[in-house]
């Protein structure tokens, strides 16, 4: 062979695809083979990127929505030139490689986001491509285009069925995306066999009434047709195109192709001989020829492509040197030199200041503060930014044509709110905060999982946060919801009892890289509780002293978060009159203080005293691991009713009484 056609291209990766699921014994063939000339044509033609610097700031970004066929995004990575050998390829599927069965960015060089819940990687590919038009706005100057990249995203059948792939099309249509373009790989297959019988949308018509540009019927097995879709694509520059690609799963096994039986198995080695023969690729397990690889290959390329780049932003540099830093410092996600001390002066005037607020106001006063040393912030609020109070006095509107906005109006989409969130912050560039009711957390859960599951340096903010709310009743009264969230890994959960604590719940979210932060607040008003410059500081560990006796020894400990923190207080106070006597302890984030050394952890809730009450107006099995078995709960294990807060708090146990009952009854 001395050079190579288009289909044997594509069929370097349809077999190494093939090759990796069979030794894994495990993975989805059927994908790669079927998008394998779509894949071929963007990847060689079209995506500007450098395999020898992935993180190349003005890469384009490609997203595998229809995740689960990651090998053909292995292969991808692997024949441009990515530090991806083969070896790994070999070891798809197995422990501790970085092909994992679904793509996961932090694993593997050039994966952008983790995907593979169907539907969300094209929603987070809608935050990636509002990233760069954001950017491109705000840093941009005549003649220096410095932001200037495309977001590529593959999505199938699946990912057009969920219901997040409506709320993310509906949202980029509306936000004018023109730089985003997505395959829909349209083979009629999913696992369980043909979908005419549950999936018979019109879906160019469904996208186009969504404001976007649609190229219908391309055949996706043509690599001519192929690519003369994405040059129509890129000649829309005011709307989002999808591209409907006309494919067969499974392509080129004669046996399996066009059937569910090409979808998630190994073909088996006699439909890959017979697919090798069909396809006319004469090469063995994992071989790929010498001019394949340069067909592929395009480090030479991409470093050109970033070196221009790099002198058109010296040249940038030199006459916007503020602009230049700016995004710098920004696309490194570095926070601005002054947030900490600012942070730490607003937290302490507040401490001073003692407001009583609800703690959603709180937020707000707190993003008041904050907003105007992070010019990265943008925020944005499910059609609820009166109720979550999530706007401050520097919020612009994204849709704004006369000013950078920083501020999302995403509508009653909590789903697709949570993963554009999620596409924002693995961009670079923004620091994402996203909003909706705590109960309405469930809508977007499994965009919050993957937030940490990435993870993304993103905020996700919850009001309303109990039975406080309300007279709305047990359908907006989250019950289980902060405890469903404090479960999932990765993310910190702070649910503050005051003012002091929301200040300071944002400053750990804003500096906190590790992962996303969900930040639960109220509705009704909360007490200002008093504290010393040293407790001050201990909030950030997540769980502190907030009142002791006064005595080294002490009978009772009462743990607490958010508004029951004040109920804990004062039943403190009523278990001293009985001579009793009680710590609170005010624990505002239960995995920032597991984090904590044991000596912290043992000094706020020591060892050797084992009466302990929790309180927290949610259910009560979350909090048995700090009271244990022979403790006690204040919580709520059943659903809510709708009444006023005040008649509520007292109906299901919030009282003094109670939480007395409880303490004086523990052996």
């Amino acid at each position: 062979m001395t050079q190579p056609s288009r289909r044997d291209l594509a069929n370097a990766i349809r077999f190494l695809a093939v090759d990796a699921v069979q030794k894994a014994n495990s993975g989805h063939p059927g994908m790669p083979m079927g998008m394998a000339d779509i894949a071929e044509v963007l990847w060689n033609d079209f995506l500007r990127h450098n395999p020898a610097n992935p993180k190349w700031f003005n890469r384009d970004r490609f997203i595998l929505s229809n995740g689960h066929g990651s090998m053909l995004q292995y292969a991808c990575l692997h024949l441009s030139g990515y530090a991806l050998p083969m070896e790994q390829l070999k070891n798809f599927r197995q422990l501790h490689s970085m092909t994992p069965g679904h793509p996961e960015c932090k694993d593997t060089p050039g994966v952008e986001t983790t995907t593979g819940p169907l539907g969300q990687g094209f929603a987070n590919a809608v935050g990636f491509a509002l990233a760069e038009k954001l950017l491109a706005k705000q840093f941009n100057r005549p003649e220096f285009d410095i932001v200037d990249h495309m977001t590529w995203v593959f999505m199938g059948d699946g990912c057009m069925m969920e219901g997040i792939s409506h709320e993310a099309a509906s949202l980029a249509g509306t936000l004018a995306l023109g730089k985003l373009i997505a395959f829909w790989d349209n083979n009629h297959i999913s696992i369980d066999g043909h979908t005419q019988g549950w999936f018979t949308d019109d879906t160019p018509a469904r996208f186009e009434a969504y404001g976007w540009h649609v190229i219908r019927d391309v055949d996706g097995l043509d690599a001519a047709s192929v690519r003369e879709a994405i040059l129509h694509a890129q000649n829309e520059t005011q709307k989002p195109t999808l591209i409907c690609c006309r494919t067969i799963i499974g392509f080129g096994a004669p046996d399996k192709q066009d059937s569910a039986a090409a979808h998630g198995s190994p073909l088996g080695a006699d439909e890959i001989a017979k697919a090798r023969a069909n396809l006319h690729w004469p090469y063995g397990p994992f071989e790929i020829p010498p001019e394949i690889y340069d067909g592929w290959r395009a480090v030479n390329t991409g470093r050109v492509r970033e070196d221009a780049w790099n002198e058109l932003f010296d040249r940038y540099a030199k006459q916007y040197p503020e602009l230049a830093a700016e995004l710098v410092r920004r696309s490194h996600g570095e926070l601005p030199e002054d947030f900490a001390a600012a942070a730490d002066a607003y937290i302490a005037k507040t401490q001073l200041a003692g407001p009583e607020v609800a703690s959603r106001k709180a937020s707000q006063m707190a993003l008041d503060a904050y907003g105007p040393h992070l010019p990265e912030l943008i925020g944005g609020s499910a059609d609820l930014a009166e109720s979550n109070l999530t706007m401050w006095k520097g919020s612009v509107n994204v849709c704004d044509p006369n000013a950078v906005g920083n501020y999302i109006h995403y509508g009653v989409r909590e789903f697709g709110m949570t993963a554009v969130s999620t596409g924002l912050a693995l961009h670079g560039g923004f620091l994402p905060y996203d909003a909706t009711f705590l109960v309405f957390s469930d809508y977007a859960r499994n965009g919050v999982r993957m937030s940490a599951l990435n993870p993304a340096h993103s905020i996700h903010v919850y009001t309303h946060d109990s039975i406080g709310l309300g007279e709305d009743g047990p359908t907006h009264q989250p019950v289980e919801h902060a405890a469903s969230l404090r479960h999932i890994p990765n993310l910190d959960v702070w649910r503050p009892c005051d003012a002091v604590e929301s200040a300071v719940a944002w400053k750990h979210a804003i500096e906190h890289r590790q992962g996303p932060s969900a930040l639960i607040f109220t509705r009704q008003k909360l007490a200002h509780q008093q504290r010393t410059s040293q407790q001050l500081a201990d909030i950030a560990r997540g769980g502190y002293v907030l009142t002791d006796p006064g005595e080294a020894q002490f009978d009772v400990i009462l743990i607490a978060t958010g508004s029951e923190v004040e109920l804990a207080r004062q039943s403190a106070i009523a278990l001293a009159g009985k001579g009793v006597k009680a710590r609170v302890v005010s624990m505002p984030c239960t995995e920032a203080f597991d984090r904590q050394p044991l000596e912290w952890r043992e000094g706020v809730l020591p060892g050797w005293c084992r009466k302990r009450v929790a309180i927290e107006a949610g259910v009560s099995d979350y909090w048995r691991k700090y009271v244990g078995l022979d403790g006690a709960v204040i919580g709520i294990d059943t659903f809510g009713a709708s009444a006023p807060a005040e008649v509520l708090f007292p109906y299901f146990g919030f009282t003094v009484d109670k939480i007395v009952e409880a303490a004086l009854g523990l052996r």
